[in-house]
């Protein structure tokens, strides 16, 4: 098949809901929280839209000792509890039908062995035709050994037609170069076209409307630029701490956490140039221009461009919470940020001189993830002798959660003799427009998974790219540690000095 003929069979897939070409999933760290919370959960939700191809297989691979059926009995049991499923649930019969466990270590040649035996077993069975999603939702070290044992194995190798691709979850590497080793490693072995870095914040459905909205509507477009638009602010806020995670966040912090992967890859959608099309390298070449074009921080620039945080105790909901570092598996002296506001510059035509300020933190004020843009305020020229003391700007804001939708703020005349002006917000909630349908944010990334789609997928040079943005930053909270943890209390927005981060520019935060 020539490669018009594919993208067409792409389209049609996505516009008609064709099924996902056949294939067997095989998961490793399948006794794991993401495989029981979300991988399962949404591999469910794609057979009970149709979705999943009739020859399909799963195959659990983990270091739990774990029989087959006991397996199939933890899988049944999870889709019930995180998607609601009756207990008399024909897909789960059918998944069922399809689900196969080995017990094994990662770093075990036998147990490759034994999995190759078993794919060739199950693509007789099943018919898929020699196709393998190898899904990798396990600790980070073990990515660049797994995939070395499946190339040692020959399990990566696409032959006569059929392919193996390789989906790698976050954190892709730790810093610049644990990122560029890691490509390389997987580089070894893969080529481009079979990874797979999926980061789940780009199966959200307005992540995915950001380029739909701006190149699908002609009086949006014309004004997306330095002209027009005064400033962007994404947030990224939690309400919760960090649970029962306070041993691997305090290895990681926000910055490492959020910053290279999520925040940045919004602001690439809400910055890049129109795409030539939306095939995967078009749309990423775009994504991937925007980030080597964020001005690279000096160590003096962060010291006024970048703020970190940590929350102590607080009230959350009218229950009291404890500080980060009274939380379980977290040091007592632990100078972990989990808070980071940035301000950053692009360097090109579009954006010179508009600065995208970005936040991300644990116990905040509330959950909410959002991109604000907000333009340039009217000049006030014809209201200087009408009671109007001031023009409010007009605020566009794309809300990603909890709740989906959009947003626009504009003014308009307050009914009476006098001529004042009120600020309107018109909204659009997915929810009541569309109708909502159960997801965990997996559903779209694994479905253009099967069938070979990897627009919301990172490349290299674009994971490398992100990094390369947080690095300076990096080095120099290395150099200083901070002398005022805790800086905020839970509950709150983040700590005084991101405040201040807004107010020398004479902007401040949205807490709406």
């Amino acid at each position: 098949m020539d490669n018009a003929a594919k993208e067409q069979d792409k389209a049609l897939a996505q516009d008609h809901g064709k099924p996902g070409d056949k294939c067997i999933m095989v998961i490793f760290g399948a006794a794991g929280d993401l495989t029981t919370r979300k991988l399962i959960p949404a591999l469910y939700n794609l057979g009970k839209s149709d979705l999943l191809p009739k020859d399909f297989a799963i195959v659990g691979f983990a270091f739990d000792k774990l029989t087959e059926d006991e397996f199939r009995v933890k899988v049944r049991k999870d889709i019930q509890e995180y998607t609601g499923a009756p207990g008399d649930c024909p897909i789960c019969d059918w998944m069922m039908e399809r689900i196969y466990y080995l017990t094994g270590d990662f770093r075990d040649d036998a147990a490759y062995k034994r999995l190759d035996d078993l794919l060739v077993e199950l693509d007789q069975k099943h018919n898929t035709q020699g196709n393998v999603i190898y899904y990798l939702a396990t600790a980070p070290q073990f990515f660049a050994e797994i995939v070395k044992q499946l190339g040692a194995q020959k399990l990566t190798n696409g032959e006569n037609g059929h392919w193996r691709r390789v989906v790698i979850e976050k954190p892709f590497g730790s810093d610049l170069e644990s990122a560029r080793v890691l490509n390389r490693d997987i580089g070894q072995v893969l080529t481009e076209k079979q990874i797979y870095r999926i980061d789940h914040y780009l199966g959200k459905e307005t992540v995915q409307n950001i380029l739909v909205f701006r190149f699908s509507n002609g009086i949006f477009e014309p004004v997306w630029n330095r002209r027009y638009i005064d400033h962007v602010q994404i947030t990224v806020a939690e309400s919760l701490g960090v649970e029962r995670r306070g041993g691997y966040y305090d290895t990681a912090g926000a910055l490492r956490d959020m910053i290279p992967n999520h925040i940045l890859q919004l602001v690439s959608l809400t910055a890049m140039e129109p795409p030539i099309s939306f095939h995967a390298d078009a749309v990423r070449d775009e994504q991937a221009k925007i980030l080597h074009a964020i001005t690279p921080m000096a160590p003096e620039d962060v010291l006024t461009r970048a703020v970190r945080g940590q929350y102590d105790d607080g009230v959350e909901e009218g229950a009291a919470v404890p500080g980060y570092r009274q939380e379980q598996s977290v040091p007592p002296t632990s100078n972990t940020e989990t808070f980071v506001a940035l301000k950053l510059l692009i360097d090109n035509w579009r954006w010179a001189d508009v600065p995208f300020y970005i936040r991300t933190g644990k116990r905040m004020a509330k959950r909410v993830t959002e991109i604000a843009i907000q333009f340039r305020r009217a000049p006030f020229v014809l209201f200087r002798e009408t009671p109007v003391e001031r023009l409010t700007p007009n605020l566009l804001v794309l809300h990603i959660q909890p709740d989906e939708g959009i947003s626009l703020r504009f003014g308009a005349k307050v009914p009476g003799a006098l001529v004042r002006v009120g600020a309107v917000d018109m909204d659009f909630d997915y929810k009541d427009y569309f109708g909502s349908e159960p997801s965990t944010g997996y559903e779209r990334l694994l479905y253009d998974c099967m069938i070979g789609d990897a627009t919301l997928f990172q490349r290299a040079d674009m994971v490398e790219a992100g990094w390369s943005v947080v690095a300076p930053v990096q080095d120099v909270w290395k150099a200083l540690p901070p002398r005022n943890f805790p800086n905020y209390h839970s509950g709150a927005w983040g700590p005084k000095e991101a405040d201040d981060l807004m107010k020398r520019d004479g902007r401040q935060w949205r807490t709406e």
